[in-house]
């Protein structure tokens, strides 16, 4: 007899903490740009605008890439293909240290959006063949405090690499790339050694919870769309292309915060290190929301609330942070608005699998974040471009507000629209 509650947790401590720490090493390389930028602007002579600019390309490489390679992964599998993006990434990270000018920098920034495309797909992907729908939500939060503690990390990590300028002939900016890249390739060739492609595969599940997993998700995706013959033809789903639109918003305000608040912090007066470990702050109590918003999602069937409260108090955090004057007062709310910009994002990944499966799900979800993370593009243009054009650092989150707001809105209207397209086909 297999104990549904012992082989989830068994699952659980086999895959999350392995995943988690790959996505906190991905989340460190691709933020790592925001500290670099404190040095690397003006040694290379740029313009906020400009590396801003070359911050952002890494979107349209990730966009370009990010549904072909959900499709490799689920054909050569998790462990192979994994590797193949971390090595890779990795290669490309520690090129960035040395970086000669802005035309460099625009191309091994695209380059590092191709290299990683396909990873946070891949992972919610995987986790539909390796969970069962009641606790994707909560497998998805886990799997993204990782994301906060990323950046937690990262946070005071940068600001201490920054301060290493001139050791053995590098500057600051140059050992962020290093430090942050080198970690990339090791964790690639341990992926492969250690990640299993499928529960099929696992020879740490027993033959009856390998069975019992087996019969519960296929009854789950029983009547889904698959589209094995052509997971493209999952990008013609309707609901497919409105969560794609819903989801933009999430990144551009992700993105935006995530990428400027060292920019803001540092207008406080504060040295690089003391920037770093200021900037814990927030992403701790983003971990705390990655785990509680999700956890009660999972017993709730209407998953809406769960997305857009988050969204809308995290909108109005943004708003009023840049209608107050105290320094104290605009950071309170700066880490309550990320919070809520990160807290629902877990619920709305749930969604997909619901139904779509198979390459079907993997196509599906890579379109969603594909299109959704151009976000992160905008943002990485828009904030610099507000910045030089306002001559104030707090005023781009007024834009970050708006875009987090209309989310917010779009996800109230797409879900009512789901479910009176369901209640139809019902009758």
């Amino acid at each position: 007899m297999v104990s549904e509650k012992a082989l989830i947790s068994k699952i659980t401590w086999r895959m999350m903490p392995f995943l988690g720490l790959l996505y906190l090493i991905a989340y460190i390389d691709r933020q790592n740009v925001s500290y670099a930028k404190l040095q690397m602007v003006g040694d290379l002579g740029m313009s906020e605008y400009a590396y801003g600019l070359g911050a952002s390309l890494f979107f349209i490489g990730y966009f370009l890439f990010e549904i072909p390679s959900n499709l490799f992964l689920n054909r050569f599998g998790a462990s192979r293909w994994f590797a193949r993006i971390l090595v890779s990434w990795g290669i490309v990270t520690i090129a960035l240290a040395y970086t000669q000018n802005p035309t460099m920098f625009y191309v091994l920034r695209f380059l590092l959006g191709v290299c990683e495309a396909g990873f946070f797909p891949g992972v919610l992907y995987l986790l539909t063949l390796w969970f069962p729908k009641d606790y994707r939500g909560r497998m998805i939060g886990l799997f993204m405090i990782f994301s906060a503690l990323a950046n937690a990390i990262g946070a005071p990590l940068g600001g201490m690499l920054l301060e290493l300028d001139g050791f053995l002939g590098y500057a600051g900016w140059e050992w962020v790339f290093l430090a942050t890249g080198l970690p990339a390739v090791i964790a690639g060739v341990v992926t492969f050694f250690y990640l299993d492609d499928t529960p099929e595969k696992a020879k740490f599940l027993t033959e009856d919870e390998k069975r019992w997993l087996q019969d519960r998700i296929a009854a789950e995706n029983a009547g889904m769309e698959d589209h094995a013959d052509n997971g493209f033809k999952a990008l013609t789903n309707p609901r497919v292309l409105l969560m794609s639109l819903c989801f933009v918003g999430f990144p551009l305000a992700a993105y935006g915060l995530s990428y400027w608040l060292p920019t803001i912090v540092k207008s406080f007066g504060v040295s690089n290190i003391a920037n770093g470990f200021i900037n814990i702050i927030p992403w701790v109590i983003v971990a705390v929301a990655l785990y509680l918003v999700p956890s009660a999602a999972d017993k709730s069937e209407n998953k809406t609330p769960y997305i857009v409260i988050p969204a809308f108090v995290g909108a109005l955090c943004l708003l009023l942070s840049a209608l107050v004057a105290n320094p104290a007062l605009q950071f309170a709310f700066l880490c309550i608005a990320a919070a809520g910009i990160f807290a629902g994002q877990p619920v709305f990944w749930s969604l997909p699998s619901r139904f779509l499966k198979g390459a079907g799900a993997a196509a599906g979800i890579a379109a969603i974040n594909s299109v959704g993370n151009l976000g992160g593009f905008v943002a990485q243009n828009v904030v610099p471009g507000i910045r030089d054009y306002t001559g104030s650092t707090i005023a781009p989150m007024f834009f970050l507000a708006a875009c987090l707001a209309f989310a917010g809105i779009l996800v109230i209207v797409v879900q009512r629209m789901f479910l009176t397209r369901q209640t139809a086909e019902a009758h």
